[in-house]
């Protein structure tokens, strides 16, 4: 019996290298008689179109794609037709400029041979474009008319999404204080927003916050404006006064340094670490500052800058004990906290009357100045006892005047001077008072 099924399972044995040919699948159902078949032994086959990605494993492999692969089903991810691009009418009448200068000179006028293809190639176009530039020429000449080279290019795509003016100026002002919040009031995208700023139908703004003057406030200010005036009465008061008697002081908090310090770094390079104990205590120094007007000789050449010098409110003390930066007894510089009356009373006396009196052109002769502060509550009047035994000394008489109330914008110290100081100081990155108050001075 063991003999017999060896043998029966030796004529039930099939050969690797004949083809498979079933009867029917595994369901049982009859295989289709028109089936079409391929034998891997027979070399004649052609089995590429049987398979998607013909490879031989007898072959050692490639990094590089097969062609089969690469011209009939490659195809990169993204791929865009490229758009014609289209010539402008400057480039489209250049051509013609030449054809006219390159055709010949007979009854039909015809470019020369291979002309066309030449100029598309000088244009970077097709020449079937050329052809047509010179069709449209031919018909503008036949009709009697100039040569029009303009094309409706600027009329192509779907029109522009208009927003009425009315819908924004209904708007709050604090729905339009960004461009997402106004574009989403709108009902438009953002980018549509952002074209409509680039072209000027939507105008960005900003709104500063004005002193709040009163009625009495414009009176003051009106009647500070024709004190001003040259003349004794309405008739004659036609002129300013030149203001050159005139002095602007006033006073500044100047920080150590900023919160935030916008610098260019190089690709590699690493920004500086800066820290401190508090961002919210910053070393600051108060400053005075006395400027006058300018003066220019009959070359327009400056004789007086008008800059009389900025002051800081400081003083020197002996260090009380020993630290790891000073000695003790070394002058160390400290700041004064709060600046009151007598302060201001002695800066005003001991540092700008006398930087004044210094720095004053010489060819002016007796000199009324007249100095300009505003209304804090620690500036002193004319009428102080004190300041009336400082006020005049020798050719000069110092008057001290008060600015209308909530104007900044009649000092001139206040119109940018400060800013532009500060803007100079912040470029030296002082490091402590000292070296700020050198920073100011050189500024």
């Amino acid at each position: 019996m063991e003999t017999n099924d060896e043998d029966q399972w030796q004529e039930a044995a099939w050969n690797i290298n004949d083809h498979w040919v079933p009867e029917s699948d595994e369901e049982g159902d009859i295989i289709d008689e028109q089936a079409q078949y391929f034998d891997l032994s027979d070399p004649t086959e052609d089995t590429r179109e049987h398979i998607v990605f013909p490879f031989d494993l007898n072959e050692p492999a490639t990094n590089e794609p097969t062609e089969y692969f690469q011209q009939q089903h490659y195809r990169p991810r993204g791929h865009q037709r490229k758009k014609k691009s289209r010539l402008s009418c400057d480039t489209r009448l250049q051509i013609l400029m030449w054809l006219l200068n390159n055709h010949s000179k007979g009854d039909k006028g015809k470019p020369y041979f291979g002309a066309m293809t030449h100029v598309a190639r000088i244009y970077n176009c097709h020449p079937r474009t050329v052809s047509r530039i010179w069709k449209t020429a031919r018909a503008q000449k036949e009709a009697f008319q100039r040569y029009n080279m303009a094309t409706k290019a600027k009329n192509a795509g779907r029109k522009r999404i208009q927003v009425e003016q009315d819908s924004i100026t209904k708007l709050g002002m604090g729905d339009r204080t960004c461009i997402r919040d106004l574009a989403e009031m709108l009902s438009i995208g953002p980018t549509t927003l952002w074209r409509m700023i680039k072209r000027g139908d939507v105008r960005p703004h900003t709104n500063p916050l004005h002193p709040g003057l009163q009625d009495p406030n414009m009176l003051q200010r009106v009647k500070w404006v024709l004190d001003l005036l040259e003349g004794d009465s309405p008739q004659t008061k036609r002129q300013y006064l030149p203001m050159f008697d005139f002095v602007h002081i006033d006073e500044k908090w100047f920080y150590l340094t900023k919160k935030q310090q916008r610098v260019y770094l190089g690709k590699n390079e690493r920004g500086k670490y800066r820290s401190g104990k508090s961002s919210k205590f910053i070393p600051k120094v108060m400053f005075t500052a006395a400027l006058a007007r300018p003066r220019f000789n009959e070359n327009d050449e400056c004789t007086f800058d008008g800059k009389l010098g900025i002051f800081p409110f400081t003083y020197q003390e002996a260090a009380k004990r020993t630290s790891k930066n000073r000695e003790k007894g070394t002058m160390v510089t400290k700041v004064v906290e709060s600046v009151r009356k007598e302060e201001t009373r002695n800066m005003l006396i001991n540092e700008i009357v006398p930087a004044i009196m210094q720095k004053w052109p010489p060819s002016e002769g007796p000199k009324t100045i007249f100095i300009q502060q505003d209304n804090a509550k620690t500036h002193i009047t004319h009428s102080d006892p004190q300041w009336q035994q400082a006020h005049q000394q020798g050719d000069f008489k110092f008057i001290l005047v008060q600015q209308p109330p909530n104007s900044p914008d009649l000092n001139i110290l206040d119109l940018g001077f400060f800013r532009s100081i500060q803007s100079l100081m912040h470029k030296k990155m002082p490091k402590d008072v000292d070296a700020m108050i050198d920073a100011v001075n050189q500024a």
